[in-house]
């Protein structure tokens, strides 16, 4: 199942032309703000209709303005999740869950299946008042998925949270990533969510594609395997060949490979203070190729984007900072 886009639409002096493909997963429409990202998630929805265009989804016509077709949003399948909750603040979760449901058509998953995945087992009788940023959005998430859509749309579903709760709350999007086997779009404009959600990137930049269909494993970085030390408190100790790295799980994973992004590691010459959280691994420069600083870190390599300024030279010991947690890959 994969979703096609092409639209083509203007917004007073604002023109906003992209074409791309999203196939299973999370294909993120990443960019600065103003460049359209909102707009094409609001045209796949139904939400606005584009000047010009076409959108499918696994062979189903939403918008066809040639051919005069335009499917209303509830005859879309597509769940949407906004910035905010938008819970029903008088229905309990258990309700706001199950409004999801009475929309849901065909085959998918049903309410125990969902409570489980997100874990919102304790917080079935709850009003939405008595819920944290980071649960709400996953009982957003929850609703959105047992209308059992044929596509996810995600317009920065955590934009509206502090750290704490981002940190709270990724693990669940990662995995409904991995679970999923549905189009995920999710718009979003950190570098940090991108890298550690995204199997497909979409750049746009002032209403066009800048960068299409560039899948993070092929952009520059590095694999580990990985295997568990300890596991507390949702945190998994890791052993890899590069050194101990530990992140954030929902479940103790026993082995696994890890995805180092070029795009998420600074270098600094002496240890960082008050990172708290961020894994930082010692490293030696072994060479620069290509605007990428290649670090020997024990018995691995980590890839660096070159940083501004003169470099020291190689052989030089250095700090990888990871700014974003590594990537968990399906085995």
């Amino acid at each position: 199942m994969s979703l096609s886009v092409s639209i083509a639409h203007s917004l007073g002096a604002f023109r906003l032309d992209v074409a791309f493909q999203a196939p299973p997963g999370v294909t993120a429409l990443f960019g600065p703000s103003g460049a359209g990202k909102t707009t094409v998630v609001n045209a796949v929805a139904g939400l606005l209709t584009p000047d010009a265009g076409r959108i499918e989804v696994d062979g189903t016509i939403l918008l066809d303005r040639r051919a005069g077709i335009d499917l209303p949003p509830h005859r879309r399948r597509a769940g949407y999740v906004f910035q905010d909750a938008r819970l029903f603040p008088h229905l309990s979760v258990r309700q706001n869950l199950l409004y999801g449901r009475w929309f849901g058509r065909g085959d998918g998953p049903g309410l125990a299946e969902i409570v489980d995945l997100l874990g919102l087992g304790a917080l079935l009788s709850r009003r939405p008042a008595a819920l944290s940023g980071g649960e709400a959005q996953r009982v957003a998430l929850g609703r959105a998925l047992l209308s059992r859509p044929r596509l996810l749309l995600m317009d920065e579903p955590m934009a509206a949270l502090d750290r704490a709760r981002r940190s709270e709350i990724l693990p669940w999007f990662e995995r409904l990533r991995d679970v999923t086997r549905i189009p995920i779009l999710y718009v979003s404009h950190s570098a940090e969510e991108v890298a550690r959600l995204a199997t497909t990137v979409v750049h746009l930049d002032r209403g066009r594609v800048a960068a299409q269909n560039l899948p993070l494993d092929k952009a520059p970085g590095v694999t580990l395997r990985a295997t568990l030390r300890d596991y507390r408190a949702n945190v998994a100790h890791l052993d890899t060949p590069a050194g101990p790295i530990s992140i954030s799980a929902h479940a103790p994973p026993l082995a696994l490979r890890l995805r180092i992004d070029a795009a998420t590691v600074l270098v600094a010459l002496s240890p960082p203070e008050g990172l708290l959280g961020t894994t930082v691994i010692p490293a030696v420069i072994e060479d620069v190729r290509n605007d990428l600083l290649h670090l020997r870190a024990g018995q691995a390599l980590l890839l660096a984007r070159r940083p501004p300024g003169p470099l020291p030279a190689t052989g030089t010991a250095v700090h990888a900072v990871l700014t974003a947690p590594p990537r968990i890959l399906p085995e």
